[in-house]
């Protein structure tokens, strides 16, 4: 069985040292990149499982990067980050990061979120799977990974798409924050931060509430959130 393929884009020779070094023990195949422009010249001809993405790059910075490759793939993307600022982690999720750490990091810490990221993305359906779901003013498709409200397609970034079609086939069902990060996020060896999933349910609000969907998540205070269709709530 062939090593899966890790590509990190870093300007720190030392971090693109630790991770190389603990990926590699752990059986992994990596690759370093010290810039952006190298970054995307070897995903190109490298083709990696799953690139580890720094935030902040000399020439183009790992934004643009990230933009660049979600332009053309939706391969599985952990960006590393030395700002804690919500909005640079809200900026990273929304630009398609599925996934952000932040500097300094524990290695065995990223090597479970990269484990975590790559189960999700190998996930294939079960054909007996539901994989279309259908509400008042919404439809989900699984297959094609589709939501329209209304008659608008609604883009989503991969993670918010898991995430809402986690707890729609599950509607009505109360989640805490952790269990949503170990099944959506499948974070098993560690919870992660549980903002994460609060920034997620703020923006897939934002995408499917706002245009009318006749739904809602709704936050339940002091456990966590459920999905509603409000056709059901009589409203």
């Amino acid at each position: 069985m062939s090593k899966q393929k890790v590509l990190i884009i870093d300007d720190e020779e030392n971090v693109c040292e630790l991770i190389s070094l603990y990926f590699g023990k752990a059986g992994y195949d990596v690759a370093c990149a010290a810039g952006g422009n190298e970054g995307l010249e070897k995903m190109r001809e490298q083709r990696p499982d799953i690139v580890i993405l720094d935030l902040m790059l000399p020439g183009i910075d790992g934004v643009d990067v990230c933009k660049e490759i979600r332009k053309t793939s939706n391969i599985p993307l952990i960006m590393l980050t030395a700002r804690v600022d919500e909005v640079d982690r809200v900026l990273g999720l929304e630009i398609g990061a599925d996934d952000y750490v932040t500097k300094p990091f524990s290695p065995r810490e990223l090597l479970a979120r990269v484990k975590a990221v790559l189960r999700r993305a190998a996930y294939v359906p079960n054909p007996d799977e539901q994989q279309v779901l259908k509400m008042p003013g919404l439809s989900i498709s699984r297959i094609s990974r589709e939501v329209i409200v209304g008659d608008t397609r609604v883009d989503l970034t991969p993670k918010e798409f898991d995430l809402l079609w986690y707890l729609s086939s599950n509607r009505n069902r109360v989640f805490t924050r952790e269990q949503l990060l170990e099944h959506v996020w499948a974070y098993q060896e560690f919870y992660g931060d549980e903002r994460t999933v609060d920034q997620h349910i703020k923006r897939l609000r934002r995408k499917i509430e706002a245009n009318g969907a006749s739904c809602r998540i709704t936050t339940i205070w002091g456990v966590g959130y459920k999905f509603e269709v409000r056709e059901i709530l009589g409203r």
